[in-house]
């Protein structure tokens, strides 16, 4: 099958076309947050490249979050455009399972990490919160995602019983409470759309389709817009 792939989740905006492993398209924005003025883009020449290749796109896999609210929000809208456009079905990736399977390839990779039990990806919240979810070595989610207030005792469950590979933007602001025996930091594991290529044509294969037009991106906590300073004024 050949998938067009967003992820739109965190900083970088990016959108790949894959047929199973195999990357046959890829753009990345190099700038942060550029996800309203890009993805649009990115999915056209995406597109243009399937149909000059002869590509029929067979489903849109889109990073389904925890992450950016703004970000989600533009690449879920997107995908669930080209789906109806298209009339093709729309393939919802968890974006902590996309991290947890890329880091599990460093880990193969990287002989200093292959004794790893547990993989936490981590996207930062708030103050000392994080997003967080665990994976085993079969990359079975074993604690849901969630939020969390990050304190000294944080997956210590996990740490008596096994290595822990903690990852993900939120893992820095982790690693300075975190100090069990047996966690391991990983640094530099950050994802695009094509590490969504196994994860997507998994789903794909087993037909775990989304109602495009119902489905929302996994939030965790609802948006909470703020009134700029500049912007409040007082009536006396």
């Amino acid at each position: 099958m050949t998938l067009l792939n967003i992820e739109t989740s965190a900083k970088i905006c990016s959108v790949a076309v894959t047929a199973g492993e195999k990357i046959l398209f890829e753009k990345v924005s190099e700038e942060a947050m550029t996800h309203a003025k890009m993805t649009g883009v990115f999915v056209e020449e995406a597109l243009k490249f399937a149909h000059e290749q002869h590509k029929t796109i067979d489903a849109v896999a889109v990073s389904a979050g925890p992450g950016s609210y703004t970000g989600l929000r533009i690449g879920v809208s997107t995908a669930k455009g080209v789906c109806f456009g298209l009339n093709i079905p729309l393939l919802a990736i968890p974006t902590l399972f996309i991290y947890a399977a890329k880091a599990a390839k460093v880990a193969k990779v990287d002989k200093t990490t292959t004794q790893v039990d547990f993989y936490c990806p981590m996207l930062d919240a708030r103050r000392m919160e994080v997003y967080a979810a665990v994976f085993d070595t079969n990359l079975n989610e074993v604690k849901e995602t969630h939020a969390e207030i990050l304190t000294e005792e944080s997956y210590k469950e996990y740490s008596v019983k096994g290595r822990v590979a903690f990852f993900g933007n939120g893992a820095d602001k982790a690693s300075t409470v975190i100090k069990h025996e047996n966690t391991l930091f990983l640094q530099g594991v950050e994802i695009t759309a094509a590490d969504m290529a196994t994860p997507a044509a998994e789903a794909f294969a087993a037909q775990r389709f989304e109602n495009t037009a119902y489905f929302e991106p996994f939030y965790l906590k609802e948006f909470i817009a703020t009134t700029p300073k500049n912007k409040v004024f007082c009536v006396n």
